[in-house]
């Protein structure tokens, strides 16, 4: 990945100049990755409160 790609990527996500700092190149990476997974439409449900209490 290039500087520039990664800036690209960054401002995709919303992270300004200023959070990089507090950020690492592999959590702007993971940040990245799990941003694709918003619009997927094959999740089945939501776990309920009574769900996660079987768990």
């Amino acid at each position: 990945m290039t500087t520039a790609l990664f800036l690209l990527r960054c401002v995709q996500l919303g992270v300004s100049i200023r959070d990089l700092d507090l950020l690492t190149v592999g959590m702007l990476t993971e940040m990245w990755n799990e941003s694709g997974n918003d619009n997927w439409k094959g999740y089945r449900t939501l776990a309920s409160q009574a769900d996660m209490d079987a768990f």
